[in-house]
Protein backbone atom coordinates (compact mmCIF):
# COMPACT_ATOMS: atom_id res chain seq x y z
CA UNK A 1 0.00 0.00 0.00
CA UNK A 2 1.50 3.13 -0.85
CA UNK A 3 1.39 5.16 2.40
CA UNK A 4 2.56 8.22 0.51
CA UNK A 5 -0.37 8.19 -1.98
CA UNK A 6 -3.02 8.96 0.41
CA UNK A 7 -0.54 11.56 2.38
CA UNK A 8 -0.79 13.42 -0.30
CA UNK A 9 -4.33 13.46 -1.08
CA UNK A 10 -4.69 14.31 2.62
CA UNK A 11 -2.56 17.36 2.01
CA UNK A 12 -4.60 18.64 -0.78
CA UNK A 13 -7.77 17.97 0.49
CA UNK A 14 -6.13 19.91 3.69
CA UNK A 15 -5.35 22.93 1.34
CA UNK A 16 -8.40 22.71 -0.90
CA UNK A 17 -10.16 23.33 2.69
CA UNK A 18 -8.18 25.77 3.99
CA UNK A 19 -8.62 27.74 0.47
CA UNK A 20 -12.17 27.04 0.31
CA UNK A 21 -12.46 28.62 3.98
CA UNK A 22 -10.60 31.94 3.14
CA UNK A 23 -12.73 32.75 0.33
CA UNK A 24 -15.67 32.16 2.18
CA UNK A 25 -14.59 34.16 4.67
CA UNK A 26 -13.99 37.13 3.22
CA UNK A 27 -10.67 37.03 1.64
CA UNK A 28 -10.18 37.14 -2.18
CA UNK A 29 -7.60 36.05 -4.69
CA UNK A 30 -5.02 38.80 -5.55
CA UNK A 31 -5.19 39.94 -9.06
CA UNK A 32 -1.78 41.05 -10.47
CA UNK A 33 -2.17 44.45 -12.44
CA UNK A 34 0.55 45.06 -15.30
CA UNK A 35 2.50 47.95 -14.79
CA UNK A 36 4.01 50.23 -17.79
CA UNK A 37 7.09 51.37 -15.60
CA UNK A 38 7.86 47.89 -13.51
CA UNK A 39 7.79 46.38 -17.36
CA UNK A 40 10.38 48.87 -18.98
CA UNK A 41 12.12 48.03 -15.74
CA UNK A 42 12.47 44.50 -16.95
CA UNK A 43 13.32 45.10 -20.53
CA UNK A 44 16.09 47.59 -19.61
CA UNK A 45 17.67 45.35 -16.68
CA UNK A 46 16.41 42.02 -17.84
CA UNK A 47 16.54 41.66 -21.28
CA UNK A 48 17.84 38.09 -21.56
CA UNK A 49 15.16 36.56 -19.07
CA UNK A 50 12.16 38.14 -20.67
CA UNK A 51 13.28 37.25 -24.05
CA UNK A 52 13.62 33.67 -22.68
CA UNK A 53 10.61 33.46 -21.00
CA UNK A 54 8.74 34.66 -24.08
CA UNK A 55 10.28 32.02 -26.16
CA UNK A 56 9.24 29.13 -23.90
CA UNK A 57 6.09 30.34 -23.75
CA UNK A 58 5.72 30.79 -27.07
CA UNK A 59 7.31 27.17 -27.54
CA UNK A 60 4.39 25.92 -25.04
CA UNK A 61 2.04 27.24 -27.20
CA UNK A 62 2.95 26.18 -30.49
CA UNK A 63 3.17 22.34 -29.34
CA UNK A 64 -0.39 23.16 -27.60
CA UNK A 65 -1.46 24.01 -30.91
CA UNK A 66 0.97 21.54 -33.44
CA UNK A 67 -0.25 18.15 -32.15
CA UNK A 68 -0.69 15.40 -35.21
CA UNK A 69 -2.58 13.20 -33.36
CA UNK A 70 -5.63 15.68 -32.41
CA UNK A 71 -8.40 17.35 -34.11
CA UNK A 72 -7.63 20.98 -34.70
CA UNK A 73 -10.73 21.98 -32.01
CA UNK A 74 -8.39 19.45 -29.44
CA UNK A 75 -5.40 21.55 -29.78
CA UNK A 76 -7.85 24.79 -29.25
CA UNK A 77 -9.27 23.31 -25.88
CA UNK A 78 -5.62 22.19 -25.25
CA UNK A 79 -4.70 25.93 -24.86
CA UNK A 80 -6.78 26.12 -21.45
CA UNK A 81 -5.49 22.88 -20.12
CA UNK A 82 -3.80 23.44 -16.68
CA UNK A 83 -0.13 22.88 -17.98
CA UNK A 84 -0.80 25.80 -20.41
CA UNK A 85 -2.31 27.88 -18.10
CA UNK A 86 0.14 27.30 -15.64
CA UNK A 87 2.74 28.49 -18.00
CA UNK A 88 1.01 31.35 -19.25
CA UNK A 89 0.52 32.54 -15.03
CA UNK A 90 4.40 32.00 -14.57
CA UNK A 91 5.09 34.43 -17.31
CA UNK A 92 2.35 36.90 -15.95
CA UNK A 93 3.95 36.77 -12.22
CA UNK A 94 7.19 37.27 -13.96
CA UNK A 95 6.26 40.53 -15.86
CA UNK A 96 3.71 41.85 -13.18
CA UNK A 97 4.79 43.24 -9.49
CA UNK A 98 4.58 41.35 -6.52
CA UNK A 99 2.31 42.28 -4.45
CA UNK A 100 4.13 44.32 -1.60
CA UNK A 101 5.67 43.19 1.35
CA UNK A 102 7.61 44.69 4.49
CA UNK A 103 10.86 45.88 4.07
CA UNK A 104 12.41 43.86 6.79
CA UNK A 105 15.47 46.57 7.28
CA UNK A 106 13.05 48.37 9.75
CA UNK A 107 14.92 49.70 11.92
CA UNK A 108 11.79 49.53 14.99
CA UNK A 109 10.53 46.38 15.12
CA UNK A 110 8.09 44.85 17.94
CA UNK A 111 7.21 41.48 18.49
CA UNK A 112 4.39 39.85 20.78
CA UNK A 113 2.68 36.22 21.08
CA UNK A 114 -0.96 36.55 21.62
CA UNK A 115 -2.20 35.18 23.81
CA UNK A 116 0.65 35.38 26.78
CA UNK A 117 1.14 31.65 28.49
CA UNK A 118 2.30 32.08 31.68
CA UNK A 119 5.06 29.86 33.14
CA UNK A 120 5.33 30.20 37.02
CA UNK A 121 7.14 28.13 39.84
CA UNK A 122 7.53 28.17 43.70
CA UNK A 123 11.11 29.60 43.62
CA UNK A 124 10.73 32.47 41.25
CA UNK A 125 7.94 35.24 40.58
CA UNK A 126 6.70 35.93 36.82
CA UNK A 127 8.75 38.33 35.99
CA UNK A 128 8.90 37.01 32.16
CA UNK A 129 5.60 36.80 32.00
CA UNK A 130 4.27 40.36 33.31
CA UNK A 131 7.21 42.14 30.99
CA UNK A 132 6.11 39.58 27.56
CA UNK A 133 2.39 40.50 29.24
CA UNK A 134 3.47 44.38 29.06
CA UNK A 135 4.68 43.94 25.10
CA UNK A 136 1.60 42.23 24.09
CA UNK A 137 -0.66 44.84 25.58
CA UNK A 138 1.90 47.49 24.01
CA UNK A 139 1.38 45.93 20.47
CA UNK A 140 -2.40 44.96 20.72
CA UNK A 141 -2.88 48.87 21.57
CA UNK A 142 -0.60 50.29 18.76
CA UNK A 143 -3.10 48.19 16.57
CA UNK A 144 -5.85 49.61 18.30
CA UNK A 145 -4.30 53.15 17.39
CA UNK A 146 -3.85 52.41 13.79
CA UNK A 147 -7.54 51.33 13.33
CA UNK A 148 -8.07 50.23 9.90
CA UNK A 149 -4.93 49.15 7.27
CA UNK A 150 -5.20 50.06 3.64
CA UNK A 151 -3.88 46.33 2.74
CA UNK A 152 -3.94 43.23 3.86
CA UNK A 153 -2.48 40.21 2.36
CA UNK A 154 -1.88 36.47 2.52
CA UNK A 155 -0.05 33.95 0.36
CA UNK A 156 -1.13 30.51 0.52
CA UNK A 157 -1.04 27.77 -1.91
CA UNK A 158 1.10 29.27 -4.71
CA UNK A 159 -1.58 32.11 -4.18
CA UNK A 160 -1.95 35.62 -3.13
CA UNK A 161 -5.09 36.39 -1.56
CA UNK A 162 -6.54 39.84 -0.26
CA UNK A 163 -8.89 40.95 2.48
CA UNK A 164 -10.92 43.81 1.38
CA UNK A 165 -9.66 46.93 4.11
CA UNK A 166 -13.71 47.78 4.18
CA UNK A 167 -14.60 44.87 5.74
CA UNK A 168 -12.26 44.28 8.10
CA UNK A 169 -13.02 44.20 11.59
CA UNK A 170 -10.74 42.92 14.27
CA UNK A 171 -7.61 41.03 13.80
CA UNK A 172 -8.96 38.18 16.12
CA UNK A 173 -11.80 37.59 13.39
CA UNK A 174 -9.19 37.75 10.58
CA UNK A 175 -8.55 34.07 9.18
CA UNK A 176 -4.60 33.59 9.50
CA UNK A 177 -3.65 30.15 7.84
CA UNK A 178 -0.39 31.11 6.41
CA UNK A 179 1.53 34.44 7.13
CA UNK A 180 -0.21 37.82 7.01
CA UNK A 181 1.14 41.18 6.04
CA UNK A 182 -1.26 44.45 6.95
CA UNK A 183 0.47 47.89 5.73
CA UNK A 184 -0.46 51.35 6.76
CA UNK A 185 0.71 53.88 4.54
CA UNK A 186 -0.09 57.13 6.47
CA UNK A 187 2.28 55.66 8.97
CA UNK A 188 4.34 53.88 6.70
CA UNK A 189 4.08 50.61 9.39
CA UNK A 190 3.31 47.30 8.58
CA UNK A 191 1.74 44.34 10.48
CA UNK A 192 3.31 40.66 10.21
CA UNK A 193 0.77 38.09 11.54
CA UNK A 194 2.62 34.52 11.80
CA UNK A 195 0.27 31.66 13.06
CA UNK A 196 1.63 29.29 15.56
CA UNK A 197 -0.45 25.76 17.11
CA UNK A 198 -4.01 25.71 19.27
CA UNK A 199 -4.79 29.48 18.02
CA UNK A 200 -1.71 31.14 18.92
CA UNK A 201 -0.40 33.81 16.60
CA UNK A 202 2.58 36.41 16.71
CA UNK A 203 2.31 39.86 15.52
CA UNK A 204 5.23 41.86 14.87
CA UNK A 205 5.45 45.37 13.60
CA UNK A 206 7.92 46.88 11.82
CA UNK A 207 8.74 50.61 10.80
CA UNK A 208 11.04 53.42 10.32
CA UNK A 209 10.07 55.05 13.92
CA UNK A 210 7.40 53.22 16.40
CA UNK A 211 8.42 55.51 19.36
CA UNK A 212 5.46 58.12 19.08
CA UNK A 213 2.91 55.25 18.82
CA UNK A 214 3.87 53.07 21.37
CA UNK A 215 4.24 56.23 23.76
CA UNK A 216 0.88 56.66 22.91
CA UNK A 217 -0.46 52.87 23.52
CA UNK A 218 1.73 52.79 27.06
CA UNK A 219 0.30 56.09 28.32
CA UNK A 220 -0.94 55.37 31.90
CA UNK A 221 0.49 51.97 32.26
CA UNK A 222 1.93 50.56 35.31
CA UNK A 223 3.60 47.48 36.08
CA UNK A 224 4.43 45.94 39.45
CA UNK A 225 7.02 42.90 40.11
CA UNK A 226 5.82 42.04 43.37
CA UNK A 227 5.83 38.08 44.03
CA UNK A 228 2.41 36.47 42.78
CA UNK A 229 1.05 39.98 42.96
CA UNK A 230 2.53 41.11 39.73
CA UNK A 231 0.16 42.59 37.38
CA UNK A 232 -0.31 44.93 34.63
CA UNK A 233 -2.36 48.18 35.67
CA UNK A 234 -2.52 51.64 36.21
CA UNK A 235 -0.91 54.35 38.56
CA UNK A 236 -2.95 54.59 42.02
CA UNK A 237 -2.84 57.32 44.61
CA UNK A 238 -4.34 58.08 47.74
CA UNK A 239 -3.35 61.32 48.07
CA UNK A 240 -2.74 63.98 45.87
CA UNK A 241 0.53 65.85 46.23
CA UNK A 242 -0.90 69.30 47.74
CA UNK A 243 -2.29 67.20 50.63
CA UNK A 244 1.29 67.05 52.14
CA UNK A 245 3.04 69.32 54.02
CA UNK A 246 4.40 72.32 52.19
CA UNK A 247 8.27 71.07 53.10
CA UNK A 248 7.27 68.04 50.64
CA UNK A 249 5.52 69.98 48.09
CA UNK A 250 8.02 72.20 47.51
CA UNK A 251 10.44 69.03 47.06
CA UNK A 252 8.12 67.45 44.30
CA UNK A 253 8.68 70.83 42.54
CA UNK A 254 12.62 70.31 43.15
CA UNK A 255 11.78 67.09 41.69
CA UNK A 256 9.82 67.51 39.02
CA UNK A 257 12.18 70.51 37.68
CA UNK A 258 14.97 68.13 37.71
CA UNK A 259 12.75 65.67 35.69
CA UNK A 260 11.79 67.96 33.19
CA UNK A 261 15.91 69.15 33.23
CA UNK A 262 17.69 65.59 33.48
CA UNK A 263 17.90 62.58 30.83
CA UNK A 264 18.54 60.08 34.37
CA UNK A 265 17.28 61.20 37.76
CA UNK A 266 17.48 59.30 41.03
CA UNK A 267 15.70 60.34 44.11
CA UNK A 268 16.17 58.96 47.85
CA UNK A 269 13.44 59.95 50.46
CA UNK A 270 13.68 58.17 53.51
CA UNK A 271 12.11 58.32 57.24
CA UNK A 272 10.71 56.24 60.20
CA UNK A 273 7.63 53.87 59.15
CA UNK A 274 4.46 55.70 58.54
CA UNK A 275 6.10 59.32 57.28
CA UNK A 276 4.40 59.03 53.85
CA UNK A 277 7.46 57.65 51.62
CA UNK A 278 5.70 55.21 49.36
CA UNK A 279 2.53 57.41 49.03
CA UNK A 280 4.41 60.35 47.86
CA UNK A 281 6.18 58.11 45.11
CA UNK A 282 2.77 57.19 44.03
CA UNK A 283 1.37 60.27 43.55
CA UNK A 284 4.83 61.69 42.03
CA UNK A 285 4.36 58.79 39.52
CA UNK A 286 0.29 59.42 39.16
CA UNK A 287 0.68 63.81 38.67
CA UNK A 288 4.11 64.36 37.67
CA UNK A 289 5.25 60.88 35.42
CA UNK A 290 2.06 59.78 33.71
CA UNK A 291 1.38 62.91 32.33
CA UNK A 292 5.04 63.09 30.51
CA UNK A 293 4.55 59.29 28.94
CA UNK A 294 6.51 57.38 31.70
CA UNK A 295 5.49 53.67 32.35
CA UNK A 296 6.30 52.90 35.95
CA UNK A 297 7.59 50.25 37.20
CA UNK A 298 7.03 49.02 41.16
CA UNK A 299 9.65 46.15 41.84
CA UNK A 300 10.08 45.10 45.02
CA UNK A 301 13.73 42.84 46.08
CA UNK A 302 13.22 39.53 44.14
CA UNK A 303 12.22 41.52 40.72
CA UNK A 304 14.80 44.07 40.80
CA UNK A 305 18.04 41.14 40.82
CA UNK A 306 16.28 40.38 37.41
CA UNK A 307 15.03 43.39 35.99
CA UNK A 308 16.62 45.15 32.62
CA UNK A 309 14.11 48.25 31.26
CA UNK A 310 12.47 47.12 28.27
CA UNK A 311 14.16 48.79 25.43
CA UNK A 312 11.26 49.47 23.24
CA UNK A 313 10.15 52.34 25.94
CA UNK A 314 11.42 56.00 25.82
CA UNK A 315 10.65 57.10 29.58
CA UNK A 316 10.57 55.04 32.35
CA UNK A 317 10.03 55.38 35.99
CA UNK A 318 11.32 52.47 38.56
CA UNK A 319 9.95 52.56 41.97
CA UNK A 320 11.96 50.67 44.89
CA UNK A 321 10.96 50.59 48.07
CA UNK A 322 12.66 49.67 51.18
CA UNK A 323 15.97 50.33 49.31
CA UNK A 324 17.91 49.87 52.29
CA UNK A 325 17.05 46.25 52.60
CA UNK A 326 18.18 46.01 48.49
CA UNK A 327 21.42 47.88 48.69
CA UNK A 328 22.68 47.39 51.61
CA UNK A 329 26.66 48.37 52.48
CA UNK A 330 28.42 45.35 50.95
CA UNK A 331 31.00 45.45 53.53
CA UNK A 332 27.88 43.99 56.14
CA UNK A 333 28.01 40.44 56.53
CA UNK A 334 24.49 39.99 54.79
CA UNK A 335 25.17 42.42 51.84
CA UNK A 336 27.64 39.68 50.69
CA UNK A 337 25.04 37.18 50.09
CA UNK A 338 23.64 38.57 47.38
CA UNK A 339 24.00 40.85 44.11
CA UNK A 340 21.10 43.04 44.61
CA UNK A 341 23.16 46.13 45.22
CA UNK A 342 25.63 45.53 42.25
CA UNK A 343 22.51 45.88 40.61
CA UNK A 344 20.93 48.58 41.61
CA UNK A 345 24.45 50.58 41.24
CA UNK A 346 24.44 49.65 37.57
CA UNK A 347 21.39 50.48 37.03
CA UNK A 348 21.64 54.34 38.33
CA UNK A 349 24.99 54.28 36.38
CA UNK A 350 23.25 53.29 33.10
CA UNK A 351 25.79 50.33 32.79
CA UNK A 352 23.80 48.01 33.21
CA UNK A 353 21.57 48.42 29.59
CA UNK A 354 23.63 51.04 27.99
CA UNK A 355 27.14 49.29 27.93
CA UNK A 356 25.34 47.59 24.79
CA UNK A 357 23.31 49.49 22.24
CA UNK A 358 21.56 48.29 19.07
CA UNK A 359 22.06 50.18 15.66
CA UNK A 360 19.34 53.02 16.20
CA UNK A 361 20.50 53.82 20.11
CA UNK A 362 17.28 53.48 21.16
CA UNK A 363 19.03 53.26 25.00
CA UNK A 364 20.76 56.24 24.95
CA UNK A 365 17.42 57.76 24.01
CA UNK A 366 16.05 56.40 27.35
CA UNK A 367 14.86 59.00 29.98
CA UNK A 368 14.90 57.17 33.49
CA UNK A 369 13.79 58.23 37.09
CA UNK A 370 14.58 55.88 39.78
CA UNK A 371 12.74 56.52 43.11
CA UNK A 372 13.61 54.96 46.11
CA UNK A 373 12.08 54.62 49.86
CA UNK A 374 13.82 53.74 52.87
CA UNK A 375 13.50 53.79 56.67
CA UNK A 376 17.56 54.76 57.14
CA UNK A 377 20.62 55.82 54.85
CA UNK A 378 22.41 53.78 57.07
CA UNK A 379 22.52 50.72 55.90
CA UNK A 380 22.91 51.75 52.60
CA UNK A 381 26.24 51.41 50.37
CA UNK A 382 27.92 53.84 50.55
CA UNK A 383 28.54 54.09 46.52
CA UNK A 384 24.54 54.68 46.30
CA UNK A 385 24.74 57.80 47.48
CA UNK A 386 27.71 59.18 45.99
CA UNK A 387 27.42 62.02 43.69
CA UNK A 388 26.12 61.60 40.03
CA UNK A 389 24.04 58.32 41.69
CA UNK A 390 21.50 59.91 43.78
CA UNK A 391 20.99 63.31 42.82
CA UNK A 392 17.94 64.26 45.19
CA UNK A 393 17.58 63.17 48.76
CA UNK A 394 14.86 63.99 51.21
CA UNK A 395 13.77 63.07 54.66
CA UNK A 396 10.82 62.69 55.86
CA UNK A 397 9.80 63.59 59.35
CA UNK A 398 6.25 63.94 59.85
CA UNK A 399 3.70 61.07 60.69
CA UNK A 400 1.49 61.26 57.45
CA UNK A 401 -2.12 59.44 57.68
Amino acid sequence: MDFDYFRSNDDNNSKNNNRQNLLSNGWRPFQRDFDWGYFQQIIFHDTHELTQKTINLASYYADALARKDYAWWANLLNLASDYTRGELQKYWNFITPDAITPDHRYKDVLTTETPIVQFVNRNSIPIDYVLNLLQEITVLRVLRLLERPDIITQYYSERDFYFPAEKFVNWERLDVINTVYAYWSKYDIWLQIDPYDRGRRQYTLMSQNLAPLINKATYDLAVMLSGYQSRVGKVHNQFPIRTFPQEIQDFSDSVQQAILNQNQLAVVVHGEPGTGKTAWTQSVAKEILVPLGYVIFILDHDAISNFVPPSYLERICIIINEADNLAQDRASEVAQYNNKTEHILALLDGTLYQSVIDESGVQMKQRLVVLMTCNTTERLDPAMLRKGRVDLMYEFTQRFV
